[in-house]
């Protein structure tokens, strides 16, 4: 634990977590909400309310990197406060829209969504040194693992015990509260150093978007497409199984093992490479479905995996940080959101498409098969820079 007491030691880093860990509650209970207002509320049944997240999902991987370059261009603070107004008013009007329109300011709304989870990561970037970032990204992927562990949750809450309304109104609320303490505590997006070297050019997309920073990037989507497409897979086996009741036992203790993964993840002063994460995550969840029997027994064959689930998403943020100039932090967590927004978007309706026409056990299947492949592309895009880097001789 040597690790994390040096992390937490470092100014800004115990209020960034804090604060990021509460900031993430209201995002992790959007979807949620947004579902059950379409489903239950406006009585539009679960395709609509899976079209309208759709349309949402497209809206946030089109303005995260977006917002990630107001950010390396004005600072934080601009956007927080453009951001944290449009969502705020999104989910007050959005109460009143019919179907047709709530589409529309979904997608507007998904484009100026506040982009927590790429603020954190910036923040962490600027105010943890490199030999710690990778505890510092453990310690954000616990957070988060524990964020969505209550967010959801209350949504339903909410719903059940008043309307859909009220939980939209409440997520207005939650969302000014969150855009208020990060305008006024304003982490740091870049280091001191790194403010003092800023020589006002900006480092051209080409130079930065290279072979190596794409895998990072496709191995964050891998991740979250397994993740997705896992979570759709496990309601589909307990319902089969008669158990849908347990679902709530099984998801906690699968986030519970994967922040466990991340603490010792982030404990390590060497770890594997993101390729190997990533297709040992993959591997371990294809013969999941497997195994028959009760949901106790798909909670233990699901600890493999789940343990690499948050060091895989935590390598990806160490990927991004090392690789993009401080210049263009911003845009690249940006990017690095997108990734993981497009893997949940794609993984959830492939595996639910490929359950609805054969089984669970195939949805596991698909779900570890597309991490492999996922793992084996960013393979192939590594060694594909290593080949294009000019070798040094040193001479005789």
């Amino acid at each position: 634990m040597r690790l994390y007491r040096r992390t937490l030691a470092l100014p800004g880093v115990r209020t960034l977590m804090v604060l990021v860990f509460f900031a993430r509650i209201p995002l992790s209970a959007a979807g949620m909400v947004l579902t059950l207002h379409v489903a239950v509320g406006l009585g539009h049944g679960y395709g609509a309310a899976g079209a309208a997240g759709a349309v949402v999902t497209i809206g946030i991987a089109v303005g995260a990197p977006v917002m990630g370059r107001v950010v390396d261009r004005y600072g934080l603070r601009p956007m927080v406060l453009v951001t944290t107004a449009c969502e705020a008013a999104f989910w007050v009007l959005g109460r009143y829209l019919p179907y047709p329109g709530l589409l529309v300011a979904g997608f507007v709304g998904g484009l100026l969504v506040l982009p927590v989870m790429s603020i954190a990561r910036q923040a962490v970037a600027a105010l943890v040194p490199p030999d710690l970032r990778r505890t510092a990204y453990s310690m954000d992927s616990i957070s988060a693992e524990m964020s969505f562990m209550v967010g959801p949750a209350m949504a339903v809450v909410l719903v059940t015990q008043f309307s859909s309304a009220t939980a939209m109104l409440s997520m207005a609320i939650g969302i000014a509260a969150v855009g208020a303490a990060l305008f006024l505590v304003n982490p740091a997006v870049r280091s001191e150093q790194e403010k003092a070297a800023d020589t006002g050019e900006r480092v051209p997309r080409r130079v930065w978007l290279t072979p190596r920073m794409i895998a990072v990037l496709v191995i964050g989507a891998g991740a979250v497409f397994i993740l997705a497409g896992t979570e759709v897979a496990i309601v589909a086996q307990l319902r089969e199984n008669g158990e849908l009741t347990y679902t709530s036992i099984v998801v906690t203790v699968w986030a519970a093992v994967s922040a466990v993964g991340g603490l010792v993840y982030g404990a390590l002063s060497r770890s594997p490479g993101q390729v190997t994460l990533m297709a040992w995550l993959g591997l371990l969840t294809i013969p999941i479905g497997l195994v028959g029997g009760s949901w106790w027994m798909l909670t233990l064959v699901l600890l493999p995996a789940s343990a690499l689930c948050a060091p895989t998403i935590a390598a990806t943020g160490e990927g991004v940080a090392r690789l993009a100039p401080a210049t263009a932090r911003g845009e690249a967590s940006g990017l690095q959101s997108s990734a993981f927004t497009l893997g949940s978007a794609a993984g959830a309706p492939l595996v639910g498409f490929v359950v609805d026409h054969s089984s669970p056990a195939w949805g596991f299947a698909v779900a570890g098969a597309g991490g492999v492949l996922v793992a084996g592309l960013a393979a192939v895009l590594i060694a594909r820079q290593r080949r294009a880097e000019p070798v040094v001789t040193v001479p005789a």
